[in-house]
């Protein structure tokens, strides 16, 4: 039980850790443009406009995909553990590439809505 227990915990730190900062991030992101904590890409960091922006889009985009993530998580370690223990280990680790794959085409996205949003520079395109 204890073993099952940690798999099922272990396959949802990434989905909890996106609805979290999801969250966190769809309200405010970190104050102060920084280069340690928060939705860090060169156009996010251009200025403070582009900053809050990065972080609003970026929250509410991890808020649904955490969501999503979770409940397929969940799913998948239930069906994982109707088979034995190696095929379990390769569903769960299958399931942790899937998982991290997701988290970083989410930045996809969000540098799409800046480039839209906002030119090179930083400054927001007319219009928008």
């Amino acid at each position: 039980m204890g073993y099952t227990l940690f798999i099922v915990a272990s396959n949802l730190i990434i989905p909890i850790i996106m609805l979290f900062f999801g969250m966190k991030f769809r309200n405010h992101g970190p104050e102060k443009i920084n280069s340690f904590y928060g939705y860090r890409t060169t156009m996010s960091k251009k200025n403070k406009d582009t900053w809050e922006f990065a972080h609003l889009y970026f929250g509410k985009l991890w808020r649904k995909i955490g969501g999503v993530l979770l409940i397929f998580s969940l799913i998948i370690s239930v069906i994982a553990f109707l088979f034995n223990q190696e095929i379990e280990s390769m569903i769960c680790l299958l399931l942790l590439t899937v998982q991290m794959v997701v988290l970083i085409a989410s930045i996809f996205p969000v540098e799409k809505a800046l480039k839209k949003n906002f030119d090179q520079n930083g400054n927001r395109v007319k219009g928008l």
